[in-house]
């Protein structure tokens, strides 16, 4: 049996880590040295809107997991993957300082399995915006409303994506309700 991919056993393995608790290790603020180096890596990510998320302060919490959390004025609005290369704003962070740039909009009937952290599927998806890339991160919102869900890893770029009638556009990293959006800080 196969699931995205995956072995059966591969895949159930990596729902239920996805679901394991995350533990803060060590948390920080960072060296104003630091913050120019985490802005230019945002502003990669989302060009001019990464000016609002400048903070007083910010602290970096490195967890068990290959997550780390950017937290501006001590709220928790920025994320990292270990060994992914980028910094991306959290779903609360898209939610509190929207932003243009990496939209994927996914169409009422996709809602409820992607705030369950499924992948998102091209069917489900009404549109994306040109500046998304393989293997960079997007904020997946809703389309009624334009509300932030998750944010999603292309696994194209946006003009292969928008030609694709079917499969597996998006890998889900976090959304509403997940450890992430829950960590106790």
């Amino acid at each position: 049996m196969q699931g995205f991919g995956y072995s059966h056993s591969e895949f159930l393995l990596m729902r239920f880590a996805s679901m394991a608790k995350i533990t803060v290790k060590k948390r920080h603020s960072i060296r104003k040295s630091a913050t120019a180096d985490l802005r230019h890596r945002l502003e990669e990510e989302i060009g001019e809107s990464a000016r609002l998320f400048s903070a007083d302060r910010i602290e970096r919490v490195d967890t068990d997991t290959a997550v780390r959390i950017y937290l501006l004025d001590r709220r928790p609005l920025l994320l990292e993957y270990d060994g992914e290369g980028w910094i991306f704003p959290t779903v609360r962070g898209c939610i509190e300082r929207p932003f243009p740039e990496r939209r994927v909009v996914v169409d009422q009937g996709a809602i409820r399995f992607v705030a369950n952290g499924a992948d998102i599927m091209r069917p489900g998806i009404v549109s994306v915006s040109p500046d998304i890339r393989a293997g960079a991160p997007a904020q997946v919102v809703e389309e009624r409303h334009g509300k932030p869900l998750a944010v999603a890893v292309a696994l194209f770029d946006a003009d292969d994506v928008e030609s694709l009638e079917k499969g597996k556009a998006f890998r889900n990293v976090h959304y509403v309700g997940d450890e992430i959006w829950n960590l106790d800080l």
